[in-house]
């Protein structure tokens, strides 16, 4: 592990006098230079119209308002996915629009527009407009099927497109060619938020509202959706992502959550009143998410849908129980995939392929996902986790399909690398996509040998052997006086921190002073500050290391001398807040 301090962009920030120093010297190592650039208001979200498409988008949904004709959303199978499709039907039935939503099951229709879910989605609502959300861009198929059927397809979607653009009758999608949107890291939810805005202003201006005597709906009320859904799908946090973010949380905290987020807190234990975005991302999107990797999302998504608590309440149970067999699954993937990549028997001359590829028949595709990511996070390595199509439990014939899921790390973007590998193997790969950080893709089980070898291959030609050793970027040391309950709370009331906005890391050398084990798998310790400037006496603090390896468990001695990289937070015990520091990294000095 390299520890790397951040470096502070240049030049020095301008601030107004009331921001700390601290949050100074943080915003300026994530390169936020002016006090505009930390605007959270609504005002300082860009404008529906720079949206390319947008225009076409409202024009097609006000005909289909004025017509009522049917229309039918088709969503994803994460969270992403069922945020946004519950914000489009929440939308749309408010501004009275005859809508309702399918999600395809990942096991029997796979990601995105397929034909099979245009033939099902024809058979259950008939259709004759399709709004798809959070996926669609690379649809052609699919689209190419509904518009031969007669149905009208409006594609909204944030995913990287490729070459060619389906054949909708309109697209909106930021980082298609000549879109003037700046924020082109926005998640799925929030593309979906900007064309029910567009339309609700276009409707407005029309007076759609006044003359047919219908509340005109609340936008901000569908905030709280859009936070966690951009929360969860691990976006970068731009400024427009930030503003999303912060109001969505704002209005959870105001206790103006919608039931099914409340009740999801609360099988969760997290309180409202104090929840942060750090909640959405490790408490509910899981939660949420385990309806799509373990059984159907539409589950999920009639939890955020529902307007009683009760309701609300046995979905999340649902929900929770859910989230548990995942873990399970998962716990147990993640051991046989460790035990594989160890009978590798590799020596230090044929160290591991630069581009990790695990794969067995027995695997569940709904947490292959959730596999690469902690492989990804233990080899620091780009990986792919690949599980059968269909049926598990045999080993898959030479065609069946197998479906991989892709993480990345930092300096690799996984999309490109898979297009360079199809492009170089035209055969090889059966469909892709995805972003920079996570992809997907299938292919017959017979390519696998020979994918396995162009992609390591692609990603050695992308990568050095320094982005292969895993790196922590900190803020720095703290001084003795911001050992404070105060700070811990300003970090957290300065939120959102998220991807590409990281939460702040500090290191520094400490003494132990005092350590017991809480669980079996964590360890608490009492720590004082060596070096450190500021107060004296220097300051006794609390510390934990959550999953504690085995091996550290007995080493970690009282009057040890160790440096750790850890972060600031805010223990509640009892009704008490108290100052506490959550070790990400130790070492011992000397």
């Amino acid at each position: 592990m390299h520890i790397l301090q951040r470096q502070p962009c240049q030049p020095a920030g301008k601030f107004d006098d009331h921001v700390p120093s601290l949050l100074q010297r943080l915003y300026l190592n994530r390169g936020i230079t002016q006090q505009q650039e930390l605007q959270k208001e609504l005002s300082g979200l860009p404008a529906p119209e720079l949206f390319k498409g947008m225009e076409q988008a409202v024009d097609l949904l006000i005909e289909a308002l004025h017509k009522q004709q049917k229309i039918s959303v088709i969503g994803d199978f994460d969270a992403d996915g069922a945020t946004s499709s519950a914000l489009a039907i929440h939308a749309l039935r408010a501004m009275h629009f005859n809508a309702d939503y399918l999600v395809p099951n990942r096991f029997e229709y796979g990601y995105g527009l397929t034909p099979e879910i245009v033939e099902e989605a024809i058979r259950l609502q008939q259709p004759k407009v399709i709004i798809t959300v959070d996926n669609g861009i690379s649809s052609w198929e699919g689209v190419a099927l509904a518009r031969a059927r007669g149905i009208k397809v409006l594609i909204t979607d944030h995913h990287l497109p490729g070459k060619e653009l389906p054949d909708a009758d309109a697209i909106v999608n930021p980082n298609q060619a000549g879109c003037e949107f700046p924020g082109k890291n926005i998640a799925g939810v929030g593309v979906i938020f900007y064309v029910m805005s567009a339309l609700r202003k276009k409707l407005r201006e029309e007076s759609f509202f006044k003359q047919n005597n219908i509340p005109e709906p609340n936008m901000a009320d569908y905030l709280d959706l859009v936070a966690l859904g951009t929360v969860a799908d691990v976006v970068s946090l731009d400024k427009t992502n930030r503003i999303l973010v912060h109001q969505g949380v704002q209005r959870i905290r105001a206790g103006r959550a919608r039931p099914g987020i409340a009740a999801l807190a609360e099988v969760a234990r997290r309180s409202l009143s104090k929840i942060v975005s750090t909640d959405l991302g490790f408490a509910i999107a899981p939660r949420l998410n385990a309806a799509g990797r373990m059984d159907d999302m539409s589950t999920g998504i009639q939890c955020l849908l529902s307007d009683n608590m009760n309701d609300a309440r046995r979905l999340a149970g649902d929900l929770d129980n859910l989230n548990r067999d995942r873990k399970f699954v998962e716990q147990g993937m993640q051991q046989e995939a460790l035990k594989a990549v160890e009978q590798l028997h590799l020596d230090e001359k044929n160290n591991l392929p630069w581009g990790l590829c695990v794969f067995d028949e027995h695997w569940h595709q709904g947490v292959i996902g959730l596999l690469a990511s902690r492989l990804k996070e233990r080899y620091h390595r780009p990986v792919i986790a690949f599980a059968p199509a269909g049926a598990t439990g045999r080993s898959p014939l030479p065609n069946d399909i197998i479906k991989g899921s892709a993480r990345s790390i930092e300096g690799l973007h996984i999309r490109d690398v898979l297009d360079a590998v199809a492009t170089q193997h035209p055969a090889l790969i059966e469909k892709f996509g995805g972003h920079a950080m996570a992809a997907g893709l299938s292919l017959p089980h017979k390519n696998l040998s020979t994918f396995m070898q162009a992609f390591d291959q692609q990603v050695r030609t992308l990568l050095d052997e320094k982005q292969l050793q895993a790196v922590l970027q900190t803020d720095g040391e703290l001084n003795a006086n911001d050992f404070l309950l105060s700070t811990a709370t300003l970090l957290r009331n300065s939120e959102p921190w998220g991807q590409h906005f990281p939460a702040p890391l500090f290191e520094g050398n400490f003494t132990v002073m005092n350590k017991r084990l809480v669980g079996e798998q964590h360890l608490r310790l009492v720590l004082q500050p060596v070096g450190a400037t500021g107060r004296s006496p220097l300051p006794i603090v609390d510390a934990i290391i959550f999953f504690i390896d085995n091996s550290l468990k007995e080493k970690i001695l009282e009057g040890d001398l160790l440096r750790a990289v850890y972060r600031l937070d805010v223990n509640e015990y009892q009704g008490d807040e108290n100052l506490q520091l959550i070790i990400e990294y130790l070492e011992p000095v000397g």
